[in-house]
């Protein structure tokens, strides 16, 4: 989608161009209360609250290896994304590994991430955000830089100025079979919209989901429903993250 995008706002432009990097790097993320203690082990840089600040970027060395490093977490928790070249993957892998040993080092994968970040009321590119839906409507609009120009900014000024008629909203379902994606939302025997993505969230034991909801119907009390294989579920709206809604842990 972004190569596409790219490829077609370029055209008949000078002095511009773009290099895909997917395949020049990859990626560990550790998170977790001891991430930082693990993170100092690993490097010689001073990886503090104070030096290193909640979205910065580091390009340094991690067990050994050229990395760059980014204070974020996709788990709700204190973490670190390490990036570095294909070669060097499996020394840093080594190195986290031994290096955590004592701090209780447990690997996690995507679906356990894909669950984690739902409890933090958090979409994803692909499902959640993707060009179906808009800055306002996704939520998005709050990283938006309105004092520069961007192409459809007028439009996205617009429907700021307006207020969008849906919004990303999460769901709590009352079931036991957890939503795929693309099940209707219903509202008074009606389908109002339906799921972008859903998982089940283990540290809240609840099945929870995603779904862009008219504006409208918002609210505390709305009665709401999913059908999952031809039954219908109770669903009702999650407006804070259920895990540590302030977000004061990923901030220590």
């Amino acid at each position: 989608m972004h190569r596409r995008w790219f490829d077609e706002q370029l055209q008949g432009v000078d002095g511009v161009a773009y290099q895909n990097m997917t395949d020049d790097f990859h990626g560990i993320a550790i998170a977790g209360p001891n991430s930082r203690e693990l993170l100092s082990r690993l490097t010689r840089e001073d990886v503090s609250s104070e030096a290193f600040n909640f979205r910065d970027v580091r390009d340094t060395f991690i067990g050994g290896v050229p990395a760059i490093c980014v204070r974020i977490s996709f788990t709700g928790e204190l973490g670190f994304e390490i990036y570095v070249a294909p070669q060097f993957q499996l020394k840093l892998y080594e190195e986290i590994e031994s290096a955590g040993t004592d701090l209780g080092l447990k690997w996690f994968g995507g679906r356990a991430l894909m669950s984690m970040r739902l409890e933090k009321n958090w979409g994803v590119w692909t499902t959640d955000y993707r060009p179906d839906f808009t800055l306002a409507e996704s939520g998005m609009d709050f990283f938006a830089k309105w004092d520069r120009n961007f192409i459809g900014k007028a439009a996205a000024l617009k429907e700021k100025q307006e207020g969008p008629s849906k919004r990303l909203t999460a769901l709590s379902i009352e079931t036991d079979t957890d939503v795929s994606g693309d099940e209707a939302v219903m509202h008074n025997g009606e389908c109002v919209s339906y799921i972008t993505s859903g998982a089940f969230g283990h540290f809240v034991g609840e099945s929870l989901a995603m779904t862009y909801l008219p504006v409208e119907l918002i609210t505390d009390d709305v009665s709401l429903e999913v059908e999952i294989l031809g039954v219908f579920h109770k669903a009702s709206i999650v407006e804070k993250p259920l895990y540590d809604p302030t977000g004061a842990k990923m901030r220590e």
